[in-house]
């Protein structure tokens, strides 16, 4: 699972979202943040409650306690817990990364077919892409958090893991007024010490069965391209009897015109990630 996706070349975008009154009298700050976002306290967060599991960098899994039920490392050996997310009745995509400029694109692809999807979105693109997030969640598909700025939750302490969980909901919050439930954490890096921060906020992770690997396209050294990926979804969709839940991009144009290929191609139904489960779409809505 080791990736790389280049959308921090979106970071070079402004700010296009305003910093809300509400945030500035709670944080006592009057722009959004960088990339390291700042730790804000937060009363319903007890780090008592955080299992004691040690940090570990990206591909470093040699510690014996990531291979443990304490631990239940994805990113090391797919352990899935009682309440991840990690399948589907039906084959369906989700797409990470967004907002980008090539969002409309697949959304509008979409609504040919009247079919929502779940998009897991960054917070520092979706301060930059307001109004691309406001016509995702318009449309009728289910805005899922994926963190602030990407980083590898199992290698940050557990104040940076609030941070990056906290601002990505107030960029969802101050742009669309909701409180997302459903959070897909980068690069699939989840053990039990984030679950136990991410359960206090009540929200639930969401992995995947099916990894079409759509980045590795953007580098020629991995020698993958989009009949690749199709040839390997087309597989797993008749292995797999029509199941599964999918993991794609939405940052980059190339990863966007294949996710509408595969939707036009192989998907006949889709479900979004709380059809799959008979879930909430949010915990709350203001609007």
């Amino acid at each position: 699972m080791n990736r790389i996706i280049p959308f921090i070349l979106i970071f070079a975008c402004l700010p296009k979202l305003p910093f809300p009154q509400w945030l500035t009298d709670f944080t006592g700050l009057k722009e959004w943040p960088g990339l390291d976002p700042p730790y804000i306290p937060l009363d319903f967060i007890d780090f008592s409650k955080v299992v004691d599991i040690p940090l570990h960098q990206q591909a470093q899994c040699t510690d014996p306690i990531l291979r443990s039920s304490k631990s239940c490392s994805f990113d090391c050996f797919n352990c899935v817990e009682f309440d991840d997310v990690y399948t589907c009745p039906q084959l369906s995509q989700t797409f990470d990364d967004g907002p980008s400029p090539w969002t409309i694109k697949l959304l509008k692809n979409l609504q040919v077919k009247k079919t929502r999807t779940t998009l897991f979105t960054l917070g520092v693109n979706i301060i930059r892409y307001p109004e691309i997030y406001q016509e995702s969640h318009a449309r009728g598909h289910i805005m899922g958090s994926h963190t602030w700025s990407h980083k590898f939750l199992p290698s940050l302490t557990n104040e940076q893991v609030v941070a990056q969980i906290e601002w990505s909901i107030w960029a969802m919050n101050a742009t669309a007024g909701h409180l997302p439930k459903w959070f897909r954490p980068p690069f699939g890096g989840i053990d039990n010490r984030i679950r136990s921060i991410l359960r206090q906020f009540g929200m639930q992770a969401v992995l995947w069965d099916f990894d079409t690997f759509d980045w590795k396209m953007l580098d020629l050294a991995n020698n993958r391209n989009e009949a690749d990926v199709f040839s390997d979804v087309t597989r797993f969709h008749a292995r797999n009897k029509g199941k599964g839940l999918m993991l794609e991009h939405d940052a980059i144009e190339r990863t966007v015109d294949l996710g509408i290929k595969l939707h036009n191609n192989v998907m006949k139904e889709q479900l979004t990630v709380p059809q799959c489960v008979g879930g909430i779409d949010y915990i709350k809505t203001f609007r």
